[in-house]
């Protein structure tokens, strides 16, 4: 327990901490698969939803479905290098995700964003995007 956080936001419950890595583990299949309803399912369905891609902002659940429908990518390969979570308490959790996609040389990162809803864990914000050069 850490002193600087209340009680009901433990840091790391060990059970909290192994269901969000079967959701992201869920999510990272269907992402390599291109299981759209999958996909969809996993993004919290409200216009409050967010996605910033490495060459798109989407707002809201409806623009970030519309978008993996229109996207032409198949299948894919990648590495997870490093997968890091963080829970607060039973219904918050932080995902950061490293990556090398297969065919490409700069390495990439996704974070997420979970929340525990009436429906299960739902990401609620993800942020993908290249590893570049330091300014």
């Amino acid at each position: 327990m850490r002193p600087d956080l209340p009680p009901r936001l433990a840091l790391d419950l060990p059970e909290v901490v192994a269901e969000v890595r079967a959701v992201v583990a869920r999510y990272e299949a269907a992402l390599l698969a291109n299981d759209i309803p999958v996909l969809d399912a996993l993004f919290w369905d409200a216009p409050e939803a967010v996605r910033y891609g490495v060459g798109e902002n989407l707002y809201g659940h409806a623009a970030i479905a519309a978008f993996r429908r229109a996207r032409r990518t198949g299948p894919f390969r990648r590495e997870v290098l490093r997968h890091a979570v963080t829970t607060w308490g039973r219904d918050f959790a932080v995902s950061n995700l490293e990556y090398r996609r297969e065919g490409h040389d700069r390495p990439g990162r996704e974070s997420k964003t979970l929340v525990r809803t009436a429906n299960g864990w739902r990401i609620v914000s993800a942020h993908v995007s290249l590893l570049g050069e330091t300014v």
